[in-house]
């Protein structure tokens, strides 16, 4: 009986990019193969206005429909960008699928893009 060659995993890298939209979801399935490591990276970018007298963007990321982290603050540089980024791990067990959920909310600024990506380590 003849084996087949394996081959080693294609690390996996999922990008979700809705531009001016105010919410972002990635759905990665499950692997029933092995188990996978994430490196998850929510990035919010928001134009300020010229003239407002207190704006502010707000960026929220849930994993698996829970939050895990929110952050409201001050938008700054009038006339420029300002942003939120957030950063973290994320372990999957053979078997288990991740959904990964951001929510952007401005006043007086607006939102100019909002990105998910979730790469692999292998």
């Amino acid at each position: 009986m003849k084996r087949r060659a394996e081959h080693p995993p294609v690390a996996e890298h999922w990008r979700c990019d809705v531009g001016a939209a105010s919410v972002a979801v990635i759905n990665i399935p499950a692997s029933l193969d092995r188990r996978r490591t994430f490196d998850v990276d929510v990035t919010l970018v928001v134009r300020t206005p010229l003239e407002h007298r207190a704006p502010w963007h707000e960026l929220t990321v849930e994993l698996d429909g829970k939050r895990q982290w929110q952050r409201r603050v001050s938008s700054h540089s009038p006339g420029q960008t300002d942003g939120l980024d957030y950063h973290c791990h994320v372990q999957l067990e053979t078997g288990r699928a991740l959904r990964i959920r951001a929510v952007a909310a401005v006043g007086g600024s607006s939102v100019h893009q909002l990105l998910i990506e979730a790469r692999e380590d292998l």
